[in-house]
Formats: C-alpha cells, structure tokens, sequence
C-alpha cells in the first residue's frame, strides 16, 4: 500500500523545541542509527506522510534537512503541545503524525501499528502507555479537524498533551513491543541503551 498517496493530508512534525536539560546536550542529535536522531526520525515519517517538518522554539537554529515550524508566540513555553498547536494553526485541515525525537525504539512496525489503528473521526489517535496505561500524546496522530477543540483546552489552561487526549475521545492502541516508546532523557539511559539495543550505533 503507498501510505503517500492514501494519506495525501497527513503531514509528520518532528517534536524538537525540548532543552534537553536532564541530558545535557541535544537530544535531537544523539546518534543511535547511524545518524543524528532527528534524522532518523524525519526518514521514518517520510514514508507515511506528503511532508515532514521539524517542530522547534523561535530561538533554536533550523536543521537543514527538514523545513521549521517556529512555535507561534501565542503558544510558546508549553511545551510539545506549543509545537502541536503551532502546525496545526500553520497548516489548516491537515492532519499530523507527531513524534518526539527521544524515542529511538519507535521504528516503522510502530508507525504501522498506529497507523492501522487511526480513528480520523476522533481527536487524536494514540498509543496505551505501557508503563501507566494512559494515552503517549508524542507518538501519536493529531487530527486536524480537532484543532479547534484542542484550542478551546490550550486557552482553557490545559497545557499538558495527555491531559487533552484523557479530556477528548482519543482512540487508543496497544503496544505489541513494549519498548517502543520508551524514551532516553539522561546520559545515563543513553550509555545503558547503546550498550544493549539491537541496532547499530554510531558514535
């Protein structure tokens, strides 16, 4: 099946405007695939959706592979959900898969998985945390039909992703790997995770 052409609205964001405090230094460029991490995840939504951008704060450079989307002001320091909101005001009537770019486990079975799953007549369709059992709003598909839904909770003060999701008819997925989205936030869990994942790493 080509997913381009079945999902001709769909458009991928790239979830990089964190500061990447806990580790130190930029997640986004971490290498666990050969590449910087915000390529490797740029590829993989290249191959379910028409264009992927990368999802950034108005101060952080741009990363020349993949066109920006800035966070717009009215949505800036919030978070993923400024990034979220940001594409979805930018591009209207598209739909977004988003994906944060510490999730170095999530490959195409997972971006399948999800996929196959979608519900378009709900806001959002998200995987089932495996660890609280709770929506994961960062690998996840944001309709675009829900933006002004979503909106109405942003300006209701309901800043944390997985809040909205709880509050909306989110559909939700299981995980058939349970480490697809586990991600790496320190030094420390980077160092464990090169040691034992089964992929090549490049430093």
């Amino acid at each position: 099946m080509n997913m381009k052409a079945t999902n001709h609205k769909l458009f991928g964001l790239i979830l990089a405007g964190g500061y990447s405090t806990r580790m130190g230094r930029d997640k986004a460029l971490l290498s666990f695939h050969g590449k910087p991490q915000v390529e490797y995840v740029g590829g993989l939504l290249q191959q379910f959706c028409k264009k992927v951008f990368l999802s950034k704060r108005a101060d952080q450079p741009p990363y020349k592979a993949f066109d920006s989307i800035d966070d717009a002001p009215e949505f800036s320091g919030q978070g993923p959900l400024s990034g979220i909101l940001s594409a979805m005001k930018e591009y209207r009537g598209h739909d977004w898969l988003v994906m944060a770019c510490d999730l170095p486990l999530a490959g195409e079975e997972a971006v399948r998985t999800l996929l196959a799953g979608r519900d378009r007549s709900k806001t959002a369709t998200a995987f089932i945390s495996t660890h609280d059992q709770l929506p994961e709003p960062l690998c996840a598909v944001w309709e675009g039909h829900a933006y002004a839904a979503i909106l109405k909770s942003f300006n209701e003060g309901i800043h944390c992703p997985r809040k909205i999701l709880l509050k909306s008819d989110a559909a939700l997925v299981s995980q058939t790997n349970p480490h697809w989205l586990d991600n790496i936030n320190t030094l420390k869990e980077y160092e464990a995770l090169i040691k034992t994942a089964p992929f090549v790493f490049s430093r």
